[in-house]
């Protein structure tokens, strides 16, 4: 069956996944995430990219970007970032080859509460790993810029924003909203969504965003959950 190609739609946040080859190791030491990160707030600015969350896991990690009106910028953009982690990788281990599978996994977000359940599903990754048991205590995430916004290279999305009308509202309206009870079929749509390289929403974005694209993209089962 052929693999169906990849939709990527200009100023649409997009939700995704790359992994390591085999699911080796990427990140084995603080200085590994912290460089990653560095790569990752210099080339949104040249590639025109906003971040809107982020969660390096040992082995994968989870991005939630938008590109701008150039929809080429997000490959380029994961192309480069991908690039560097593997030269940073090969020079450390004295080795060559790839460090990431050949093509990572995206899914095209909804806006509204679709938006907000993706930052909280990519920022709890290491909660449901068992790594930390607060979501709190785990540094490689952008969970700690939504909670306090101490970091100025992360990019609020208007969901984020419109969670209070000051940064200390909106931080602790956040903070409460991560902290709630997530159901599995929340969790389920976010995984099987960015996993089958479908969509991330209800029926009527789905339906907006075909007919945009021009195709096709994804069959639909009856019930697709509502988020809330």
């Amino acid at each position: 069956m052929p693999r169906m190609a990849r939709v990527v739609l200009a100023n649409y946040p997009h939700h995704i996944v790359q992994r390591g080859h085999n699911r080796q190791l990427v990140f084995a030491e603080a200085a590994d995430y912290q460089r990653y990160i560095v790569d990752l707030r210099e080339l949104k600015e040249a590639f025109g990219i906003k971040v809107y969350a982020y969660c390096l896991m040992s082995n994968h990690v989870h991005l939630l970007l938008a590109p701008g009106d150039s929809i080429a910028g997000l490959g380029q953009f994961m192309k480069t970032l991908a690039a560097r982690a593997t030269r940073y990788r090969n020079k450390l281990e004295g080795r060559t080859g790839t460090l990431w599978e050949s093509r990572y996994k995206s899914s095209i977000v909804q806006s509204d509460s679709y938006l907000l359940a993706c930052c909280r599903y990519i920022e709890l990754n290491p909660v449901r790993a068992g790594m930390v048991e607060d979501v709190a205590d785990y540094p490689w995430s952008s969970y700690a810029v939504h909670a306090l916004q101490n970091e100025s290279w992360i990019d609020f999305d208007p969901c984020f924003c419109s969670l209070g009308s000051t940064p200390a509202e909106r931080s602790q309206r956040y903070v409460e909203f991560v902290r709630q009870s997530i159901t599995s079929g929340e969790i389920k749509l976010i995984k099987e969504a960015v996993q089958r390289g479908q969509l991330t929403g209800n029926n009527r974005f789905v339906d907006e965003v075909e007919r945009i694209a021009g195709l096709r993209i994804e069959q639909r089962g009856r019930g697709r959950p509502k988020l809330e």
